[in-house]
């Protein structure tokens, strides 16, 4: 079981109807995309902290770790908005090599910083749903949205999937520590290697066998599994209805605001 799943099954809001933290990830989610706003980012992303870390009881230290994940892409994709080789010095920094200056401009800066508060209140978002509701849940809810039942298929069977393909690496990176295969850089390199060739055949075959498992039970094209029934909280859903018109009252006045 991947660490994600660990924790949703240990989340203190793990029960609470997944419909109503579905419509807030998604409708948060939305409304930080939209607005773009450095002041509405950081508090979103802190509220969604809050949410998962204090009230989810998700330990602060793992939640960090996780964060961390998309924080270094965002940081190493947005240097190539914000750094820009020149022969001329722009306004915010400037590094002259030679004739050349490595430099950047205020807008560049103010942009870059846009981008990731953005984009790390948005992942703040689909943490807080896949931390705190199963993904069994999760489909569910899709399926309640008439969601095209191929798409939910497809979903369902890559999830599964991806358990296969970590059980298979797991076996195959025990068995080549224990022979002493990543000892050293060179060795480490060839085992991975043979790591990946082997992983890709061998999950061929166990997923074959998963279908005709399937097949064997009478699989029509659709995997049903029982859904566990959560009460609907009117005041979770006033919480989020107010707290869902506050962020549509600031994104149009920012939107006004140019």
């Amino acid at each position: 079981m991947i660490l994600i799943d660990k924790l949703c099954y240990l989340s203190k809001i793990r029960y609470v109807n997944p419909a109503e933290k579905f419509a807030f990830a998604v409708l948060t989610l939305i409304f930080c995309i939209v607005s773009r706003s450095i002041v509405m980012g950081l508090f979103i992303l802190a509220f969604n902290s809050f949410l998962t870390i204090k009230i989810g009881g998700i330990s602060a230290r793992r939640y960090g770790n996780l964060m961390l994940v998309p924080l270094a892409f965002l940081l190493l994709s947005t240097v190539a908005i914000i750094v820009n080789l020149s022969k001329h010095p722009l306004d915010a920094f400037a590094l002259q090599i030679g004739g050349w200056y490595l430099t950047g401009s205020w807008n560049s800066v103010l942009h870059g910083l846009q981008l990731i508060v953005t984009a790390m209140a948005a992942v703040s978002c689909l943490y807080f749903l896949s931390l705190n509701t199963t993904m069994t849940d999760i489909l569910s809810v899709l399926r309640k949205m008439h969601c095209p039942a191929l798409l939910v298929e497809l979903m369902l069977l890559i999830y599964r999937y991806i358990f296969v393909l970590l059980d298979v690496a797991y076996f195959i990176s025990t068995s080549q520590n224990a022979r002493l295969g990543h000892k050293d850089l060179r060795t480490s390199i060839k085992s991975f290697g043979g790591m990946v060739q082997a992983l890709f055949i061998r999950a061929m075959k166990r997923s074959r066998n998963l279908y005709d498992a399937m097949e064997a039970r009478c699989y029509d094209g659709e995997i049903r599994v029982l859904e566990e029934n959560h009460e609907v909280s009117r005041r979770n859903i006033i919480m989020i209805a107010v707290f869902e018109l506050v962020l549509f009252g600031f994104t149009v006045f920012i939107k006004m605001q140019g």
